[in-house]
């Protein structure tokens, strides 16, 4: 059987209900937050790139960086990117190591070994795996691919330190979880996890903004 995606905000409202009953304790998150928009990213190499550009930046540096690269490669495709040379790579704002991954993704886009988009079509552990033998690519970025390009219902972000802040407010936790606790407290939400994700970082955003939650 397929993995679920979530592809449109109807699929992810329906899978936001059964993970929802699977765990009784989410229905108070829920109400905190209300029902989470679904958030997607373009897939195939241009999601993949734009994920590993905003590795360890902030927001704002992460979208500046790629507004450039988006400029400076207009469409963007993997032959643009092999091509280029690491001092105009570098010019836009890529360090070195991004530098590296961005290429070798490329090269293994070139060849067809790597078909991002049908990763789609795997378990979320298998797809992640698949992933995260690439160079450059940890299982942050493996999970952020999976789920906001490829609307895998089933990943978790375990290391996402916002989703580790908000489970540790949710669930009235001493202190924030490690990745392999959030792993381990992920369990019961398979295999709607990816939807969990999107609850939990709304309960986050809520969480900064109300005083009713902290």
């Amino acid at each position: 059987m397929p993995p679920v995606r979530l592809e449109t905000q109807p699929d992810l409202e329906r899978a936001i209900a059964k993970v929802v009953k699977q765990d009784p304790r989410l229905r108070t998150i829920l109400a905190a937050t209300g029902m989470p928009a679904l958030r997607r990213r373009d897939p195939g190499f241009a999601g993949l790139a734009q994920i590993v550009v905003g590795q360890q930046l902030s927001t704002a540096s992460a979208n500046a960086i790629w507004n450039r690269m988006s400029q400076a490669f207009d469409p963007f495709h993997h032959d643009s990117i092999r091509g280029a040379t690491a001092a105009r790579l570098g010019k836009l704002g890529l360090s070195a190591a991004k530098i590296k991954t961005l290429k070798l993704l490329a090269a293994e886009a070139r060849s067809k070994r790597l078909d991002l988009e049908a990763l789609g079509e795997l378990d979320a552990d298998e797809a992640h795996k698949i992933l995260t033998a690439l160079h450059g690519v940890g299982p942050w970025t493996a999970d952020v691919y999976l789920l906001f390009c490829l609307g895998h219902a089933d990943a978790w972000p375990a290391g996402d330190l916002a989703l580790q802040d908000a489970v540790r407010l949710g669930l009235n936790l001493d202190s924030r979880p490690t990745t392999k606790a959030m792993a381990q407290l992920a369990e019961i939400w398979r295999p709607y996890r990816g939807a969990a994700a999107h609850l939990w970082w709304a309960y986050y955003r809520a969480a900064r903004t109300s005083t009713k939650i902290i």
